[in-house]
């Protein structure tokens, strides 16, 4: 099987976990070609991987914006198709969203989608993926009629479900071969946007880590850390009122984004900035490391999918202290391998840092039962091959699981 690839950016230093999952669908034995709408930049070749990855990633708008290059694919793509070139334009159309931005929008994505399935044809594709069913998902959907190369996507949350409406969730779910859910919440939603003709072929692959890059490693600092995008939707804003009534406290924010300078000026008009270090950007190597050298990972979210961070955290032994919502309840089982608290809660979060902070034995027994939890349920390797058994499965036409077992590993 030869698997095209595709997100909106690829490789991004907040998603490793896909290049993860690439790396062992290639481990798994399938042939996997990346495709990336936009091109990430500098800042997110965080590592040697990153940089390989990009090298060997096709950029689908930038193929697209060359005039001669785009009206090849789809005049190839009309004589050898035409029925099928016709079909993926009345489709874009019809699932436009309304307005004439939109709609010029959706054209946009059929002129890549049409330079995206030329793409496939000429790798030999025989199935497309594709991560977040957002934009990059219509384009797949659009490129999927024009070539007639089935297609699947894995769907995340939360940010999708605020619009379903908008991005059809409902024709994707209905026109794909199958929908990877992360979470059992993820595939709840998916169920309530989706006929239920469609359940059956909503399954769980949960998005992993590689537990040997941390080893369980032993007690850190007594730094908290954080890990995520500067955006709004993470409550940096509330962990950072928490900590200004906690002296002892001291905490490493690991990333970027576009509240950036919201951040810094909090930091300032708190007072805090002998207690918090801004470290921008890190490669998993780097990550991991800082992991190493902390006492726990905190991650204050209003809403999220089901945080591979949280996952890292654990992995490595820490105790976590996460918000109570969407999946986070489906890996962090509160008073056992973390703390959770109502999303937006100052004084709970406060609480429970303080509760982490004067019994560091509790917390070390919540960090060892936390790197159990994701060794058994979350192995990168092993989520990626029961991502391997879906592809096969449904290529022969066989059924599978709700929660797929891993494909047998190659003799």
């Amino acid at each position: 099987m030869t698997l095209m690839y595709l997100t909106g950016e690829y490789p991004r230093a907040t998603d490793t976990f896909i290049q993860r999952e690439v790396a062992g669908l290639r481990a798994a034995g399938l042939t996997v070609h990346t495709a990336s709408i936009r091109r990430t930049g500098p800042q997110h070749h965080v590592g040697e991987e990153q940089r390989r990855e990009a090298a060997h990633t096709f950029h689908v708008l930038e193929a697209a914006k060359n005039p001669l290059r785009l009206l090849k694919a789809h005049g190839a793509l009309l004589a050898r198709a035409p029925k099928r070139w016709f079909k993926a334009l009345a489709l874009a159309w019809q699932t436009a969203p309304k307005g004439v931005k939109a709609r010029a929008y959706q054209m946009f994505y059929f002129a890549e989608a049409g330079v995206l399935a030329r793409h496939m044809q000429a790798t030999g594709s025989t199935h497309l993926h594709n991560h977040i069913a957002k934009s990059s998902c219509t384009v797949a959907t659009l490129a999927s009629e024009m070539s007639g190369i089935a297609f699947s996507f894995t769907l995340h949350g939360p940010d999708i479900f605020f619009e379903p409406h908008h991005w059809r969730l409902d024709e994707k779910i209905a026109r794909a071969s199958f929908v990877s859910c992360i979470s059992h919440f993820c595939r709840s939603q998916a169920m309530a946007f989706s006929h239920e003709r469609h359940w059956s072929k909503l399954h769980i692959v949960h998005c992993g880590v590689e537990p040997a890059r941390y080893q369980g490693a032993p007690e850190g600092s007594a730094e908290l850390v954080f890990v995520g995008r500067l955006a709004p939707v993470k409550g940096l804003p509330v962990l950072l009122r928490a900590l200004a009534d906690l002296p002892e406290a001291r905490l490493a924010i690991v990333g970027d984004g576009p509240q950036r300078g919201d951040v810094e000026a909090l930091i300032g008009a708190l007072k805090l900035e002998a207690r918090v270090r801004l470290l921008g950007y890190q490669s998993q190597d780097e990550v991991a490391a800082l992991l190493a050298k902390s006492s726990a990972l905190v991650l204050p979210s209003f809403a999220e999918g089901l945080p591979v961070v949280l996952m890292e955290a654990m992995a490595a032994g820490r105790a976590v202290i996460a918000t109570q919502i969407a999946g986070v309840p489906e890996l962090v089982k509160n008073g056992e391998s973390g703390w959770l608290v109502p999303a937006g809660d100052e004084a709970g979060l406060r609480a429970a840092i303080a509760a982490f902070l004067a019994d560091p034995a509790r917390a070390a027994a919540m960090g060892a039962k936390g790197r159990a939890a994701v060794v058994a349920e979350f192995d990168a390797n092993v989520e990626a091959r029961r991502l391997a058994a879906l592809f096969e499965a449904y290529a022969q036409g066989r059924s599978a699981r709700l929660r797929p077992a891993p494909l047998e590993a190659t003799p």
